[in-house]
């Protein structure tokens, strides 16, 4: 370790240097979708692979087109709170039974979770109808069994709390505690808007906050049902979340197939704005959701992930975020078709593995101007998720590859910045995953490399700039390979080694890019 932090001050250096950009020339093959049965595990052999010899120009391309950012502002969630209907604010307590927003809770057996916390037939608290303040809510209530507060105006409520489709709950400059050892939690089916406020899972007896013990110990959380708008600003969310589904700290989820086809709600929307978010078992999980906005907010010191959204999301924004101390996995995290998002201007450092990753088949994503640094696994890495895009990226100092791209085709790699990373810059790596529990219908995979890098840095990688299995498809070009860890000199591993002279002759001294295809496919 004395070594790699021995170049702190060449990578302050390096981050200070421009860039230049290319396109990219990755194709993807097929994929094998509808088995049970994972591909077959081959490739072509070493020997088997032509170099090709491009001009620079053949790679330019121009930088992807960036989501506006300017609309998600404190500003336009009032704007937008301002011109949803009011109504009469109603509040009521209700059976646990009776409420559709809270039906994931009482089946196969959860509704035992309530009956032992409230000593009775499991009730909540509804948000029926209007514009409802907790204060609001506190006088409607009425019991304080129920919702008390205490003299600061801090609130705390002691059953689950469900806000109707035709109903919206504002939150502003206010603390709200749920009680754990009542079994409180928010559903929200309609619209719930936090500004300025905080919202803590409580632990009573202890008279603090519901600070993570263990997977399988109960902790108020925070559902966005289908067909709801959530916005919290300037929030805090903490101690919330455990291992139960969509019971993980702060979920915006679309509703069963069974129960959305009698309700027929169209997916859960939310933004997330300048908040902050610890403790949290899932800093943010999402699933079938659709244009999420998750901006300008920290990720501190949660459990499993710090942002994770999941199965058949798209059109997310995930930008400029911080996100740093996840103890057990990813800072960032996509997986399972959660395709056409941007993860942009995001800084994800000293998380338990990877900093950021997209996986099981996410697609079309741009994952740009991020850096991430100081992880226990990667820096970036792609697994068995085809035709992405990644720009501009500084990955340093991670505990093994800057970026990994496994099983995975048609990636493009630009303008990276790989420095001090514990194994390679830039990794294309092959795995058969037939020994594993994968359910390879849902999700299959292609067992196939490709990928083109262009432009950028892969400086001082404990085991040299760039590896790769055997690729369908490489493409690489004016890449700067300095300062080499191992007294061997700059190599390269995988495939590329036979032709290593050849590929350093063509980007260092006639300043051209190269592609390297196995013979068959020529």
């Amino acid at each position: 370790m004395s070594f790699r932090y021995g170049f702190i001050a060449l990578c302050t250096l390096l981050l200070a240097f421009p860039v230049s950009a290319g396109t990219d020339l990755g194709t993807g093959a097929p994929t094998e979708a509808g088995t049970n049965t994972p591909p077959p595990a081959v490739a072509p052999d070493a020997d088997q692979y032509r170099l090709q010899y491009l001009p620079g120009q053949a790679f330019d391309r121009p930088p992807p087109d960036f989501p506006d950012l300017s609309v998600y502002t404190r500003q336009q969630v009032e704007k937008r709170l301002a011109e949803r209907a009011g109504g009469s604010p109603k509040v009521s307590v209700k059976r646990i039974a009776d409420v559709p927003a809270l039906g994931d809770f009482v089946d196969e057996g959860r509704a035992k979770e309530w009956v032992i916390r409230q000593f009775s037939h499991p009730q909540a608290i509804l948000v029926e109808s209007g514009r409802v303040t907790l204060d609001e809510v506190y006088r409607q209530v009425a019991d304080s069994r129920y919702m008390d507060r205490e003299g600061d105006g801090t609130y705390i409520i002691r059953l689950p709390l469900a806000v109707e489709p035709d109903a919206t709950l504002v939150i502003r400059d206010r603390t709200l505690r749920l009680s754990e050892e009542r079994g409180a939690f928010i559903a929200n089916d309609g619209w719930l808007v936090a500004v300025d406020s905080q919202i803590v899972g409580w632990r009573e007896q202890a008279n603090g906050p519901a600070t993570f013990q263990s997977s399988a110990s109960f902790r108020p959380f925070f559902v966005g049902w289908g067909g709801s708008e959530s916005f919290l600003v300037g929030t805090t969310m903490a101690s919330m979340g455990y291992n139960q589904s969509k019971s993980y700290g702060l979920s915006i989820a679309q509703y069963s197939d069974y129960d959305n086809a009698r309700l027929k709600r169209p997916p859960p929307h939310a933004w997330l704005i300048d908040s902050t978010f610890e403790d949290m078992y899932y800093g943010f999980y999402c699933f079938e959701a659709k244009d999420v906005a998750i901006i300008n907010n920290v990720y501190r010191d949660n459990i499993i992930y710090g942002i994770d959204p999941h199965d058949y999301s798209s059109d997310l924004i995930i930008a400029g975020n911080e996100v740093y101390g996840t103890h057990k996995k990813h800072g960032i995290i996509v997986s399972r078709e959660v395709n056409d998002s941007w993860i942009i201007n995001n800084r994800s450092y000293n998380n338990g593995l990877s900093g950021i990753v997209l996986d099981r088949q996410s697609s079309g994503n741009v994952i740009a101007n991020n850096v991430s640094y100081d992880n226990g696994g990667d820096g970036i890495g792609l697994y068995e998720s085809p035709d992405n895009l990644l720009w501009g990226n500084r990955v340093l100092n991670n505990l093994r590859n800057g970026i990994r791209v496994r099983n995975s085709t048609g990636v493009g790699i630009y303008n990276t910045v790989a420095v001090l990373n514990g194994t390679w810059g830039i990794l294309g790596q092959l795995k058969d995953l037939s020994a594993t529990d994968r359910d390879f219908v849902e999700d299959h995979y292609t067992y196939a490399v490709s990928m083109t890098v262009v432009g950028g840095q892969l400086v001082s990688n404990a085991s040299g700039p760039l590896s790769t299995d055997n690729p369908d498809y490489l493409a690489l070009y004016n890449v700067s390979m300095r300062f080499p860890r191992s007294d061997a000199g700059i190599h390269f591993g995988g495939v590329m080694g036979s032709h290593q002279m050849a590929i350093m002759d063509a980007l260092f001294n006639q300043k051209r890019g190269v592609t390297l295809q196995p013979e068959s496919t020529l």
